[in-house]
């Protein structure tokens, strides 16, 4: 389980490819790995990895095809969100956060406010019962609150702070991100539709 809130930003170092999966190193930026080992869970632009190898300055992980499928942004010399999986003893600052990742939404338009950024988001139409005004998401890694929800589309707002210290201060219109919703919603529909969903 991860909070949303990202720890650090790193960047993709290389690429191999193990048939229909990958092997990727990462460079782990600024993300304190003194008490990470293998088998240990990173989040990686939201997308929950496992550790097979510490290296001198990050680490790798191998990449699924089923991963590969519905995630974005594994790409060499890509930023990269990371968040190391949550401790018992932590503070839940986001929301509670699995790193599965359950859809890839494309970034609509990004419009400056003051010293912020409102980010339009279109998502796949599978999503949209679980996106709702004031609720929580997940934006490659990034716990937010939902603004508004209009069609299929959702706004966030990006304050400084989330800006100064993840890879959204980059995106544009057109990129890909990953989502993920809030975990509560799909227990609440699956509790309300017993075996339908």
């Amino acid at each position: 389980m991860f909070t949303g809130i990202v720890q650090a930003v790193g960047r993709i170092a290389s690429i191999k490819a193990a048939g229909q999966s990958m092997a990727v190193v990462i460079d782990a930026g600024g993300l304190d790995l003194g008490d990470v080992a293998m088998g240990d869970s990173i989040a990686c632009n939201g997308v929950c990895l496992t550790v097979t190898q510490l290296t001198s300055h990050g680490f790798t992980v191998d990449v699924s095809p089923e991963t590969l499928r519905v995630t974005s942004g594994l790409a060499v010399a890509a930023s990269v969100n990371l968040e190391k999986s949550l401790r018992l003893a932590d503070r839940l600052g986001g929301h509670l956060v699995s790193g599965h990742v359950d859809g890839v939404g494309e970034v609509r338009a990004v419009t400056p406010i003051d010293e912020n950024r409102e980010i339009s988001i279109g998502f796949p139409d599978a999503l949209g019962r679980y996106i709702a005004r004031k609720g929580s998401v997940t934006v490659s890694g990034v716990s937010l609150t939902v603004n508004a929800v209009a069609g299929d589309a959702f706004s966030i707002n990006l304050i400084p702070h989330t800006l100064a210290v993840t890879n959204l201060r980059d995106v544009k219109a057109g990129d890909r991100v990953n989502l993920e919703v809030d975990l509560v919603a799909r227990y609440v529909e699956r509790l309300l539709n017993g075996d339908k969903a």
